[in-house]
């Protein structure tokens, strides 16, 4: 049997390599598309939500939102993301009471669930310093005690990437990288983000049951305070945490103290009627997101209860609602308190904390 010259097994792998270095070259040289099509937002049974007519959610759009989301260059020593302090698995939240930043440093408020933000529409952060989405978006990477990086800086980082000028141009139209783009396509990812397949929502549709205890705690919590009925008078909850996305627009002094160290709203608008008040968060996934209130002083849903139950401070700015409850408490039962533990578990949304859709694409 006679065998080849080595040379020519050399010379065809030689050729090989030069073809598949050609072809590799080609795929490479293959520019971006810019790619309009509209992503496909699933809300369930929620109420249509108002999108953003400058800055409409597209498939691309919402992919380099997730990408930047979940993309520790956002911070100075590239070692925290968007993610580290709004984890999927919390609901997008933080189960510490304060964030800790990239100095080591800690914030002075809880970190906020970013699910359902297409339903909030009255400002961001506790105090609504933030008018859109897509400020609050950058605020962090530039907080001293958070990401501590700079605008510029992480621009500079992202431009020296082929896989970011290139989706930025799927998502844009070009390769050019700044930090307008950086947060329009931060606020397409979040507000993609919709918590909307609890077992409340499947009891809603008919496809579930509610247990009895499940049920007596639904009661209470959307029956109305009334001081005069006591058998009747439930937790009024639903009062400030309404419809279906149990969310309010509002700023609300909840009577957590009776002088403020945390002025909330009022450090923004000026007014004293603010003093105190922080946004009222939507209740969706709260099982998911301890620990509670602006300054994660609550542990558990029960301390939650009990404060409204019984602990509240008097202040100037309390909100009504609540200051006419102070006289007799909301007069809930061990058992009360139970019930209404177990219905807001129902709004836990087990599929959202494993959504692919949603998960580092890293």
């Amino acid at each position: 049997m006679l065998k080849r010259p080595s040379y020519i097994f050399a010379k065809q792998s030689v050729t090989l390599l030069f073809v598949g270095a050609l072809l590799g070259a080609c795929q490479k040289a293959t520019p971006p598309v810019w790619d309009q099509t509209p992503y496909a937002l699933e809300y369930g049974g929620l109420p249509v939500p108002e999108l953003p007519v400058d800055n409409p959610l597209t498939v691309q759009g919402v992919k380099l939102g997730r990408m930047l989301f979940y993309e520790n260059r956002l911070s100075g020593d590239n070692s925290m993301a968007c993610a580290s302090c709004h984890k999927q698995e919390n609901a997008f939240s933080d189960t510490s009471r304060f964030s800790t930043g990239i100095d080591g440093l800690k914030g002075s408020r809880q970190a906020m669930s970013a699910v359902n933000m297409l339903w909030n529409t009255n400002g961001y952060f506790w105090d609504g310093r933030a008018d859109k989405l897509r400020d609050q978006s950058l605020i962090p990477i530039e907080d001293e005690l958070e990401m501590h990086e700079t605008l510029p800086n992480v621009v500079a980082k992202l431009e020296q990437d082929t896989m970011y000028t290139n989706q930025f141009y799927r998502a844009f139209g070009s390769e050019e990288i700044t930090s307008h783009r950086i947060s329009l396509a931060l606020e397409q990812f979040m507000n993609s983000i919709v918590s909307y397949r609890s077992k409340y929502d499947q009891y809603l549709a008919g496809t579930t049951m509610l247990t009895e205890q499940e049920e007596r705690g639904m009661e209470l919590f959307f029956d109305e305070y009334n001081p005069f009925f006591p058998e009747t008078s439930g937790a009024d909850c639903g009062h400030c945490h309404s419809g279906k996305t149990f969310i309010s627009q509002e700023y609300m002094n909840n009577g957590l103290d009776s002088i403020y160290n945390d002025q909330g709203r009022k450090g923004v608008t000026g007014q004293t009627g603010d003093e105190g008040a922080m946004k009222v968060t939507t209740l969706r996934n709260i099982a998911l997101t301890p620990p509670y209130m602006h300054d994660g002083r609550f542990s558990t849903l029960e301390e939650v209860i009990d404060h409204y139950n019984s602990g509240l401070q008097n202040a100037p700015a309390l909100n009504p609602a609540l200051a006419m409850t102070m006289g007799t408490g909301l007069m809930l039962s061990d058992q009360d308190k139970s019930d209404l533990v177990a219905f807001l578990h129902t709004l836990t949304d087990q599929a959202l904390i494993t959504d692919q859709r949603y998960a580092s694409p890293f």
